[in-house]
This record gives C-alpha cells, sequence and structure tokens, in this order.
C-alpha cells in the first residue's frame, strides 16, 4: 500500500506514555518535523492511562496508537532491548489465596474469552503492525505495583510465564481493543524484576533505546495510509 493519496487516510499516530521522560527525544523529533504525531502522557499506572486514553479517543481521530515505555524483565531478555508486546495479562486482578493467586478467571468472575479477552489474554490482533517494529514479540504483564517480593516473582514466572513487566500495558490493550484501535506497544528493558540497586539499572541505554525505535517505528507508518493496518 503507497501512501495517502487522500486527506481523510492521512495517517494519524498517537504516541502514548506513562510519563514525559520515557519519550523526551520523540517528543522533540516530532514536535518540530510531523504534524501528523500527537503525544499523551497518561501518568503512571492502569487507571490513569484508560482514563487519559478514553478521554482522548472522544474528540480526536485515530490512526494508530502506540505505547512507548521502559520494563522490568523476568527472563529470556536483556537490559537495553525493546520489544513489542503481543500478549498482555492484569497480572493482579483477583486474589491470594492459599498461597496462590486466583485471576478473575480461574474465580469465574469472568469467562476467559469474554471481550476483549482471548483465552484469558488480552492480544494484539495487529499482527502487520507488530511485524512492522521488527522487534521481538512477547507476553507481558502488568501489575499496580513493582514486583519486589521473590514470592510473587516466582508465581508470576510460573503461571504467566511473561517476559516483561509494566504498570500500563494492559489497560492500553483493553482500551484499544474495546475502540477497535490499530495500536501496538513498545517496551525497553531497563532492569531485572526484583532488583532495586538502582547503579545496576540500564535506564539509559534503554531510553535512547526505546526512542531510536520509537522514532524509526514511526517514521515507517507514515508511509502507509490508515487502511492498511485495518483487521
Amino acid at each position: 500500500m503507497n501512501a495517502a493519496k487522500g486527506a481523510y487516510l492521512r495517517m494519524r499516530i498517537l504516541i502514548v506514555s506513562a510519563t514525559k521522560v520515557e519519550i523526551r527525544r520523540a517528543l522533540s523529533y516530532f514536535r518540530k518535523s510531523d504534524s501528523r504525531i500527537e503525544f499523551l502522557v497518561t501518568g503512571v499506572g492502569g487507571v490513569a492511562t484508560a482514563y487519559a486514553l478514553t478521554s482522548f479517543l472522544k474528540t480526536r481521530r485515530v490512526s494508530v496508537a502506540i505505547q512507548a515505555g521502559i520494563a522490568g524483565y523476568f527472563m529470556k531478555a536483556t537490559p537495553g532491548e525493546v520489544i513489542a508486546v503481543r500478549h498482555e495479562i492484569p497480572g493482579d486482578l483477583g486474589v491470594w489465596e492459599d498461597g496462590e493467586f486466583k485471576t478473575i478467571f480461574d474465580l469465574r468472575l469472568s469467562g476467559r474469552n469474554t471481550p476483549p479477552f482471548k483465552k484469558s489474554l488480552l492480544t494484539n490482533p495487529y499482527r502487520r503492525l507488530i511485524s512492522l517494529t521488527h522487534l521481538r514479540p512477547v507476553r507481558a504483564i502488568s501489575v499496580n505495583e513493582i514486583s519486589t517480593d521473590p514470592r510473587k516473582i516466582r508465581w508470576f514466572k510460573q503461571y504467566f510465564d511473561p517476559v516483561v513487566e509494566s504498570m500500563e500495558g494492559s489497560a492500553f490493550h483493553y482500551v484499544c481493543l474495546r475502540e477497535k484501535l490499530p495500536f501496538v506497544q513498545l517496551r525497553a528493558i531497563s532492569n531485572k524484576i526484583g532488583e532495586r540497586d538502582k547503579s545496576k539499572w540500564m535506564l539509559g541505554p534503554a531510553l535512547d533505546n526505546l526512542n531510536t525505535e520509537l522514532i524509526n517505528f514511526a517514521n515507517e507508518l507514515s508511509k502507509y495510509d490508515e487502511t492498511f493496518f485495518r483487521l
């Protein structure tokens, strides 16, 4: 598909982040060069993300939404790596009981395929978009705290098999799926889950790599019209 010829099909890209510091370089780059790209800083956490994104979409036309931020990793990753999240899981939506965590699906408070969930996952169905990032697609969980308890960390690994953890990813996936909005979540890995010695974190390289990939991806998206990514 070639670049858009009509104004209606002109790609409108929304870049979403919890904090401005995570996207500072991309924000500076695009505000000077491309009016087709808008930014939304939601605040930290799923509640803030869901409210801010839903409110934004009520009054703006968006072709593709990109969430960008840092994340901790559980396994099968390296600090500084940038990944694309394919499957999201609300990791703390449920109850700790008898030494284990039971999700709302385990408790039968919701069906595992109740929209927008599929097999208990918030799965990004826009494979063409994900492939265009040229990044590794992974599974992630979102929780309302930074995980530090070794028992919880072990349990998350065994039960969910996630690669990374964030605080906003599930909310972003949920809203985009509900709104049928093409989307991609990009995460740069800054540290291992449970590591609180920040001298061992790779925050600087993670942010540099995140913004590089974000700028490259948004520039690539701008070559297409908005029909290219529809399901």
